[in-house]
């Protein structure tokens, strides 16, 4: 009899929070969404209400990607960005409102997991992403395997390219966040001059009939990203490098015209398939292997993605 449990994943994001109920195909069901709040109880409150709009009686578990560091074994938030969460015992809280497990794991990584299963990285086992929204997120799978390190390696947002850049949420200066996300292009845009509500395609086409003003904008948001891939690739040498997130298929559009700054860093390049989606269903399909499995979450692994495959 086939396995027919469903999971909830919560995406977290610097600007909404998602949540969807999704088939162990990989299948979006249902879904629900709003304006993230920035205050920390009330976001977790929103979480639990949003679960408990789509909790059904095949809902096995629950999945929630987080930004910033997480230590998924421990299921423990340390730091955060936009929305700051560590230390508020999410999985606890969701876990106690609802009565269903809960699994939580850095955003990214789940998106990474929703591409190798059902995306554009299905098939490969060493690729690197990196999620471009209101900030940067990244992941690594080596080997088939989410690279964790210590325990919350894949912060690819915080690769340093400008020493002495503006001030970052890390404590550092210049990371590519404050270069290449969505909230550094707001500030290109507001420092070339041009209206706050320029949008990144109107940038992109601006730029293709020659405009020097969207040209510096995009120079100014893509060339560090590209520094920061290829720094990725020389520490990594992956497959292949996603570009994920709400800006990921514009910074794709945008990279080909920023080349690899050495013939030694070429490696493929690919928007994400995922789209807004990638989030939610990596959180859904990593709450339903680690109830199916004995294995952690850290110990997720190709051969086990296989299996929620859809077909080619």
């Amino acid at each position: 009899m086939p396995d027919t449990s469903t999971a909830i994943g919560v995406d977290i994001g610097g600007t909404n929070l998602r949540a969807a109920r999704v088939s162990g195909a990989g299948d979006i069901l249902e879904r629900v969404s709003e304006r993230i709040d920035r205050d920390a109880n009330n976001a977790i409150g929103r979480i639990i209400e949003l679960v408990r709009q789509l909790d059904r009686p095949d809902v096995t578990a629950i999945g929630i990607g987080v930004p910033g560091r997480v230590d998924a074994r421990r299921r423990t938030v340390l730091s955060g960005g936009y929305l700051n969460l560590a230390g508020a015992a999410l999985a606890e809280r969701v876990e106690a409102a609802t009565g269903k497990p809960v699994i939580i794991d850095n955003d990214c990584n789940m998106a990474l997991v929703a591409e190798i299963a059902a995306g554009a990285g299905r098939g490969r086992e060493n690729v690197v992403m990196f999620t471009i929204g209101t900030g940067i997120g990244g992941a690594i799978v080596q080997e088939g395997q989410i690279l964790r390190g210590r325990g919350t390696a894949g912060q690819l947002g915080h690769i340093t390219v400008d020493v002495k850049g503006v001030a970052c949420v890390c404590g550092r200066r210049g990371c590519v966040e404050t270069t290449s996300s969505g909230t550094a292009l707001a500030r290109h845009i507001q420092e070339a001059g041009m209206p706050a509500d320029t949008s990144i395609d109107d940038i992109l086409r601006r730029a293709a009939k020659g405009n020097a003003v969207a040209r510096q904008v995009l120079d100014a948001w893509a060339g560090p990203l590209r520094a920061a891939i290829d720094s990725a690739s020389a520490a990594f040498d992956p497959d292949l490098v996603l570009l994920g997130g709400g800006l990921g298929k514009a910074a794709f559009k945008a990279l080909q015209k920023v080349p690899a700054l050495a013939p030694w860093y070429q490696y493929p390049v690919l928007s994400a398939a995922l789209g807004d989606d990638a989030g939610v269903i990596g959180a859904a399909v990593c709450a339903l292997i680690e109830h199916r499995s004995p294995l952690p979450p850290s110990a997720l692994v190709a051969a086990e993605l296989t299996v929620l495959e859809r077909p080619a």
